[in-house]
């Protein structure tokens, strides 16, 4: 049983990596000029969360698949931009800086090191995996992201937050639903069907045409949910002729696109344990050869102090 300080914490680890190798300059390396910018970034940003949000379990959750295939045969143009290379029967090749594909060996090893448990899930995305541990966690939860995607598993009931990056680590914004609703106009429960209908370039979702942010929280306001909406198109109710043409002339992309969109939550995926930080010292060799040892003892002197 969660004890009432309990507080679990996910980690949207390539988000997370990525915003370090961009944030520390790459003249960051080990003796050997392997650069390490990605992995001393993201241990400082593990040390700032654990200060500021007290974690006693954390998960630093992985792509196994960062393009899952059932995605694709959905909607190809998924992610298709960030493909550098296809991948017959396989994961196709994301587009990754080689100085940073090179620190991710050493950024397993770092979590590992400091007790940190990694989990991915076969066919699919950190996301899913993150969605999963979130949901009927018994415990509050802060999911850490830049990823606006990740709006959708906010629930206030739940105590469920997002811990919000994209204004960087000194800025940090933890979300609740009011701050949803607040930016968009629609509840954190909508924001799946509010991505779908508006899309999102970034992720290769085009959307329906004609209907942008404005449009479709106008929608969810009036029809609740993707459901209510294209049944009020049919009989252009709540709506213009305009914006219900629109609609009907999504109804293609709309039967598939929420499944692509709203995360997986019931993957068969082990609950998250209590934080247990191995003493730094075991680790001594390790932090030499890549010279993080004032980032690494950082790291894991946050994380014990949380631990309890």
């Amino acid at each position: 049983m969660a004890a009432a300080s309990d507080r679990l914490m996910l980690l949207d680890t390539a988000s997370l990596y990525f915003r370090a190798f961009y944030g520390v300059p790459e003249s960051v390396t080990a003796a050997d000029g392997t650069p390490v910018n990605a992995v001393r970034g993201l241990l400082d940003s593990i040390a700032r969360l654990a200060t500021l949000y007290s974690p006693t379990h954390l998960v630093a959750c992985w792509d196994d698949d960062w393009r899952p295939q059932w995605r694709v045969e959905l909607i190809p143009s998924y992610k298709t931009h960030r493909v550098v290379e296809v991948v017959a029967g396989g994961t196709d090749v994301e587009e990754v800086p080689d100085p940073l594909e090179r620190q991710v060996p050493i950024i397993r090893e770092a979590l590992t090191r400091l007790g940190i448990p990694i989990v991915g899930a076969a066919e699919h995305e950190a996301d899913d995996v993150i969605g999963t541990l979130a949901t009927g966690a018994g415990l509050p939860v802060d999911v850490v992201t830049g990823d606006r995607d990740l709006f959708q598993l906010i629930d206030d009931d739940a105590d469920v937050t997002v811990v919000y990056t994209a204004r960087g680590m000194s800025n940090l914004e933890q979300l609740r639903d009011a701050d949803i609703v607040a930016r968009y106009g629609v509840h954190a429960d909508q924001y799946a069907d509010f991505a779908t209908l508006r899309g999102d370039s970034s992720d290769g979702l085009p959307g329906v045409a004609g209907i942008g942010e404005k449009s479709a929280a106008t929608l969810l306001a009036a029809h609740g949910d993707l459901a209510g909406i294209t049944a009020a198109a049919a009989e252009t109710r709540g709506m213009t002729p305009g914006v219900a043409k629109k609609v009907l002339a999504g109804a293609d992309y709309l039967a598939v696109a929420p499944t692509v969109v709203r995360v997986v939550r019931d993957l068969p995926l082990p609950r998250p344990q209590r934080l247990h930080v191995p003493d730094p010292d075991e680790s001594a060799a390790f932090v030499e050869t890549w010279r993080i040892g004032t980032s690494f003892r950082r790291a894991a002197d946050a994380l014990a102090a949380t631990a309890g």
